[in-house]
C-alpha cells in the first residue's frame, strides 16, 4: 500500500513540476517577445509565433492567416519605434490544456509619445519540437 502511495505521490509531483516548467517557458517566451518589441525588433517579436501559413491572428481589422502576413500587418501598423512604443504584458492566466497546448489570457499596454494604447489578448500555444509557439492570437 505504501508503494502505491509513493508512486502516486511521485506521479503528481512530476506532473506539477512539468507544468511549472511549461508555464516558465511560456512566461519566458512572452518576455522575449516584449524585449524584442521594446528594441524595435518586429522580426524578433515574431519569433514567438508559429512560422506557418496556418498561424491565426485576430485583431481590430479581422482575421489574418500566416506568419508573413502577420509580420506585414505589424510592420504596417507599427512603422517606427514611436508607433511601437514600449510594450508591457500583464499575464492574467496561463492554463495548460494538455501536454501540447496552452492558453494565455492577458493585457498589453504600449507606452508611447504619440499616445498610449492598451487592450487584452488570448493566445493559444502549441508545443512544437519541444518549444512553445503561439498558433493563434486574438488581440483587441
Amino acid at each position: 500500500m505504501k508503494l502505491y502511495f509513493l508512486i502516486a505521490l511521485f506521479t503528481v509531483a512530476a506532473t506539477v513540476s512539468g507544468q511549472g516548467a511549461d508555464q516558465t517557458a511560456i512566461y519566458n517566451l512572452l518576455s522575449s517577445q516584449s524585449q524584442a518589441w521594446n528594441r524595435g525588433d518586429l522580426e524578433g517579436f515574431m519569433q514567438g509565433y508559429w512560422k506557418n501559413d496556418s498561424l491565426c491572428f485576430i485583431g481590430k481589422s479581422g482575421v489574418t492567416y500566416g506568419w508573413n502576413n502577420t509580420l506585414a500587418n505589424y510592420k504596417k501598423g507599427y512603422p517606427d519605434t514611436a508607433a511601437m512604443g514600449k510594450l508591457q504584458f500583464t499575464i492574467l492566466q496561463v492554463q495548460l490544456l494538455s501536454k501540447t497546448h496552452a492558453q494565455v489570457i492577458g493585457k498589453w499596454h504600449l507606452t508611447r509619445s504619440i499616445g498610449n494604447v492598451q487592450g487584452h489578448f488570448t493566445l493559444l500555444l502549441r508545443r512544437r519540437n519541444g518549444q512553445w509557439v503561439i498558433i493563434s492570437d486574438h488581440s483587441s
